[in-house]
């Protein structure tokens, strides 16, 4: 059976398989890395911080499952932003996504390397990029499969790492009073923090493959930001408390540090393998879910109409899934992890904005929300975006530009 350019993915996932698929890339290398980061943005305001990013992501989430239960089709945003806002709004979404994706796809991989081996982190990312890449290639329950494995062993991690810092004597309650914090750190902590939260939308964007997407995509997203939130939360709680925001603002390896500081040291290289083991669940859920969007892309012939073949025996997007991996390979080989994931944030961000706006042209019968959620969801993800450093601002500007751009030259030559 050959090659087709409109053949259909497999419907193959229930609900806990997408629940299992949003925690494999929420449950990531965020709440290992993002930390620190945020904690020297805004001090014993952290908390504020995730507070503001889990706003946010509840309005992201919430609008996103309306519009996937809609349009159950591969492309998320980019389906959404075409069908309510217009062409080029989709456009943009698809855009963003998956320049953004991709550099986290990066971003991951190299977090793998950093914790697996630092000392060759590259060629270690460079691997798990062609191997995770080979698991997608063969089919997406075998990816389900992988990712459940991933996510039992991360929460197990994060749980002995909980447990570790309330039992020490070394929390104090003192280190979580947002004393001293000023709006401008918050809201850069929760932009910062939000690169952890983005990983439902890959249930979205796999909306071509849940059975019966209209009650499995609503009920699969809220319950996966929830258990991720709750988590994030207890982590973020017994880092500040044992290390305090000064020390936890410093810390390249904020869990490590923290389970050192509560006289666990016997846990620090289990902290270790737990990251890596996460960054390796964000890194195939976000290869999945890029390679959908660029599927829905090329359906539409804003990227080559040729990645739009669908595999005739494992039912996927083989081309777009092998281009993808080759592109991440190379990033990973050459890229700074710290650029990877300050860019991927703001296109991410952009990216969301879109989904946000396209939920509040719902109509009651359409399932629209509270229209107060995807106007604060909007507002939310621009003021993130922007509150981002003006080294990944800038950049991402320049991308989108060039999208924009491409897809102004495509149009004039349609004419």
């Amino acid at each position: 059976m050959a090659d087709n350019d409109t053949g259909e993915l497999r419907r193959s996932l229930g609900v806990f398989d997408a629940v299992t698929i949003g925690l494999g890339s929420m449950l990531g290398a965020g709440i290992f890395a993002a930390l620190g980061p945020a904690a020297r943005a805004a001090g014993p305001g952290l908390l504020l911080g995730l507070a503001v990013a889990a706003v946010v992501a509840y309005c992201n989430a919430t609008s996103s499952a309306r519009l996937a239960a809609r349009y159950p089709a591969s492309g998320g945003t980019y389906v959404y932003g075409r069908e309510r806002l217009g062409e080029f709004w989709g456009y943009l979404a698809g855009w963003g996504f998956v320049v953004g994706k991709t550099a986290s796809c990066a971003a991951m991989a190299l977090t793998i390397g950093a914790y697996a081996w630092p000392s060759h982190a590259h060629p270690v990312a460079v691997a798990a990029v062609v191997a995770l890449t080979a698991v997608n290639y063969a089919g997406v329950q075998k990816s389900a499969w992988l990712t459940r494995v991933i996510v039992a062993l991360v929460l197990a991690v994060l749980a002995a790492v909980i447990v570790a810092a309330f039992a020490s004597g070394a929390a104090g309650a003192e280190a979580l009073r947002p004393v001293g914090t000023t709006v401008g750190g918050v809201v850069q902590a929760a932009g910062l923090l939000f690169f952890a939260f983005a990983g439902y939308a890959r249930i979205a964007t796999l909306g071509e493959e849940v059975r019966d997407p209209a009650r499995t995509i609503p009920r699969a997203i809220p319950v996966a930001l929830a258990i991720a939130l709750a988590v994030y939360a207890l982590v973020a709680v017994a880092a500040l408390a044992v290390l305090g925001p000064r020390r936890l603002g410093r810390a390249t390896a904020p869990l490590v540090d923290t389970v050192r500081a509560a006289g666990t040291g016997w846990l620090v290289p289990v902290v270790q393998v737990g990251a890596a083991v996460a960054a390796l669940g964000s890194l195939l859920a976000l290869i999945l879910g890029v390679s959908r969007t660029t599927l829905a892309m090329a359906r539409d012939r804003h990227l080559p109409h040729a990645l739009t073949a669908v595999h005739p025996r494992f039912g996927v997007p083989h081309r777009a899934e092998l281009l993808i991996g080759v592109v991440v390979a190379v990033l990973a080989a050459t890229v700074d992890l710290r650029g990877a994931i300050g860019f991927s944030s703001f296109a991410v961000l952009i990216y969301y904005a879109v989904a946000n706006a396209s939920a509040f042209t719902l109509r009651p019968d359409e399932g629209r929300p509270v229209p107060a959620i995807p106007v604060i969801g909007s507002i939310g993800c621009v003021v993130l975006a922007f509150a981002m450093p003006l080294s990944s601002v800038l950049p991402g500007l320049v991308v989108l530009g060039i999208g924009v751009a491409a897809h102004a030259i495509r149009r004039a030559r349609a004419k």
